[in-house]
């Protein structure tokens, strides 16, 4: 039976000494929220991170068991590099890390880089990293995906008209998608890692910090003064991720904030558009992912 949701707080993650959990995007928003929740619980925390400086700072400001390894998931080659240096296993892996871009790019890999950085960086991590995995693999994906259209034809949006925030929900819901045949798969092949997808609700925090345009900064900071009035904090921002750590929530679960809207409220287990529930376009998006990132999940 699950908890009582409205009585969830940090302290259900219990004494988490032993365990070693990866967090991408650790530095700020959600994954700094993430990331100091587990860390006050006792696990050791890697803090997966573009920005290694920051990141040290971060993980002294934290405390607890941390430490530090540079990757960019918008570069296979520093995603490959990640892999070979990280030693041992790890019980948990947290893909958090995103971005919302300003304007269209392609990553050093020929990606379109809000897919190439929210969905093929954290895929390839996730196969890379599997073998290494005990437990669980949580993706951070987004509500927004039920704004979106899948472009299995463009995934690249090459060939049809670009824009930020069109760009975002399609590599969310391409994320859900991933999602969806990663826990049939894990399944299938009677595998003892389960996995699960979160949306953080709306956070206050730096997605978009892209060295954006005047018009998209001065768009970014009217949206922020808002949100740091209005919206979850990033340690609140955290909480679904942390609910599936601490509750015996089902395999493939989709959590969120328990609100109508699904902006704020208690963690809790939540539905998912139509798009996301389509195993023939989930095995689609995955068949792409391997293709493009030369990497398949090996059960």
């Amino acid at each position: 039976m699950l908890a009582d949701v409205t009585q969830w707080s940090p302290t259900r993650l219990g004494n988490l000494t032993g365990k070693r959990i990866i967090v991408t995007g650790a530095t700020n928003g959600v994954g700094l929220g993430t990331t100091r929740a587990l860390a006050g619980a006792g696990a050791h925390v890697i803090m997966a991170v573009r920005n290694t400086a920051l990141g040290a700072q971060r993980a002294a400001e934290i405390g607890g068991s941390t430490e530090v390894l540079e990757v960019d998931l918008s570069d296979l080659a520093s995603v490959r590099a990640f892999s070979d240096r990280l030693d041992g296993d790890i019980d948990i892996l947290i893909n958090n890390a995103g971005v919302l871009t300003d304007q269209r790019r392609e990553t050093v890999d020929g990606f379109e880089t809000t897919l190439g950085t929210n969905l093929l960086g954290p895929f390839a991590l996730t196969n890379l990293l599997f073998a290494r995995v005990r437990s669980q693999i949580i993706n951070v994906a987004s509500d927004g995906h039920r704004m979106a259209t899948l472009r299995l034809d463009d995934m690249h949006t090459r060939h049809t008209k670009w824009t930020a925030m069109g760009a975002y929900t399609h590599s969310k819901l391409a994320m859900m998608l991933w999602g969806l045949e990663l826990d049939r798969r894990l399944r299938a092949a009677h595998s003892g890692v389960v996995t699960q997808l979160v949306h953080p609700g709306w956070v206050a925090s730096n997605l978009s910090n892209t060295g954006e345009s005047r018009l998209m900064s001065l768009a970014h900071k009217a949206v922020k003064m808002v949100a740091d009035r209005l919206a979850n904090d990033i340690d609140e921002g955290a909480v679904p991720t942390l609910y599936c750590i601490s509750e015996p929530i089902p395999p493939g679960s989709f959590v969120g904030a328990s609100s109508r809207f699904g902006l704020r409220g208690e963690p809790a287990l939540i539905g998912r558009s139509p798009g996301a529930c389509d195993y023939d376009a989930a095995a689609r998006v995955v068949q792409f992912a391997e293709q493009e990132t030369g990497t398949t999940l090996p059960v």
